[in-house]
């Protein structure tokens, strides 16, 4: 086995999960290794309803310990990440006669208040409708609201982030790289890599093996030697709808369909209002999920029954739609299946370990990294201790407080940026921004334009620092600009990568 790179850690999937894994890890001293065999986020963390909350809903189904996670959570990762999650108000409203009764909603949003230490983020208060904005695009039936607080987060670019910040911790990552085999005796994992693009292989050998491949988790374990077939996930579509901005108001709103569901409408990139998501099972390839007709029409009239002006499926410009991979618990409903995670451990017959995660969400993906830490610990001998609550993200560094005068820090550095051009770098990069623009003293130094405000400066950046490599990962994954780019440009952008 001689010059076989090895790694005390190897993770299969390049997820929320497997990054967070992997930053923890790098940064407690282990040397580590993560391959995904598309690109970063490309599965369920991209397409989720975009927040950092700790689900009001799941009270319903007596989550506590998921929930008052969830909430401590939030001003954590605010706080370490303030250019990519920032707070959200959002409206509840509700009626006589609605799903659920006023006092029920109430008690509701007192344990969301209380539950979670909550600090920096406002309470709850009633609203008075027939006064309050807020009402202004709803029908009138709806004299009452609640309003509370959670958080928004650029989901995506969350994955990316941890995963540049286990890389420059040391961690290697290996983006359109499949695991084509897995072998362990007792003294470790023998694991065959195969490049997607060029079909090239290589091997190297791991300490303990990590599965965080979410939907294709029991796929990896199918293809580990020695392992049976197993059913430890269940596999949820959640589809969403964008359309044109449906509302001036910066607050979300949650609205309670009668079927007992929820969905959100939320303010999405200053000129766009995102609605969903929908719950039902899935039985497909999770690489070939796709939003269905009926759930294109239950997401227009279920946002029908709240907006004054109708949701028209021509209303709609994107549309996109995940499978989340939640443990499966038995659960007779898909909206009823736990959104918690469950890791697993298997050391069976004294060989080299493998923990296995199902589950889990975006807001619980650092503390979920921690709790797989102790597993790791406890197999393999503990090295650093526990640093990612008080540890910024890449570009994150720098105090809620200050976004606005890192901001103006920017745009008075890169004075020929528009003001909109500026706040998206800021928004996506934060003090990243100043090394993607570099010395930059007129826009024609940030190279060609390839429509609405991306140019070849952040596009090699992109490339050089993020992984991307397809104009997919650029206009949808590390930016939304794919909302605003024509096909004509995104096509030049294509043309531009294959040079």
């Amino acid at each position: 086995m001689a010059g076989i790179p090895a790694f005390d850690i190897f993770v299969i999937g390049g997820g929320i999960n497997g990054c967070s894994i992997a930053r923890d890890a790098i940064g407690r001293g282990y040397s580590v290794a993560l391959a995904e065999m598309n690109d970063l986020a490309s599965g369920t963390s991209s397409r989720a309803t975009k927040l950092i909350h700790g689900g009001l809903r799941y009270l319903e189904y007596y989550e506590f310990r998921l929930v008052r996670e969830a909430l401590m959570e939030r001003e954590i990762l605010w706080a370490n990440a303030p250019h990519i999650i920032a707070p959200m108000r959002f409206i509840l409203p509700f009626h006589k006669g609605g799903a659920r009764p006023a006092w029920l909603l109430r008690l509701g949003l007192f344990l969301y208040d209380h539950l979670g230490g909550r600090k920096k983020l406002a309470a709850t208060r009633t609203l008075d409708m027939k006064r309050d904005a807020a009402a202004k695009p709803l029908k009138p039936l709806f004299t009452k609201a609640f309003e509370y607080s959670d958080c928004w987060v650029d989901d995506a670019r969350f994955v990316v982030l941890n995963a540049r910040d286990a890389a420059d911790r040391g961690a290697e990552i290996y983006t359109r790289t499949k695991v084509v085999k897995a072998s362990r005796d007792k003294t470790g994992w023998l694991i065959t890599l195969q490049d997607v693009h060029s079909g090239a292989t290589r091997q190297i050998r791991t300490r303990l093996l990590v599965n965080a491949a979410g939907p294709w988790a029991d796929k990896v374990l199918e293809g580990v030697e020695g392992e049976k077939h197993a059913h430890n996930v269940r596999l949820v579509q959640g589809s969403h709808i964008v359309i044109r901005k449906k509302f001036d108001d910066s607050r979300a709103y949650f609205f309670q369909n009668n079927d007992g569901r929820i969905i959100f409408a939320i303010p999405y990139e200053q000129d766009f209002t995102l609605i969903g998501t929908t719950d039902q099972d899935y039985h497909g390839d999770p690489a070939k999920v796709a939003i269905t007709q009926s759930e294109t029409d239950y997401l227009c009239e279920a946002a029908s029954e709240y907006f004054r002006e109708k949701v028209e499926v021509s209303d709609i410009v994107w549309a996109y739609s995940g499978v989340r991979p939640l443990y499966d618990d038995g659960a007779s409903q898909a909206q009823e299946a736990t959104r918690d995670y469950v890791l697993k451990e298997d050391v069976s017959g004294g060989l080299a370990p493998l923990v296995n995660v199902f589950g889990g969400k975006l807001t619980t993906s650092r503390r979920l990294a921690e709790h797989m830490l102790e597993k790791i610990e406890a197999l393999i001998g503990k090295k650093g201790a526990s640093w990612t609550d008080k540890a910024a993200l890449t570009g994150g560094e720098f105090a809620i407080a200050d976004y606005d005068a890192e901001l103006a820090k920017l745009q008075k550095a890169y004075s020929f940026l528009s003001a909109s051009h500026a706040a998206r770098l800021f928004r996506l990069y934060g003090l990243k921004a100043h090394d993607l623009l570099g010395q930059a003293k007129t826009i024609s130094d940030v190279g060609e334009h390839f429509g609405a405000d991306l140019y070849e400066r952040e596009v090699q950046y992109l490339m050089s620092h993020e992984w991307a490599q397809t104009a997919e990962d650029i206009v949808w994954r590390r930016t939304k600009l794919g909302l605003r780019m024509s096909a004509d440009e995104v096509e030049n952008l294509k043309n531009y990568l294959v040079k």
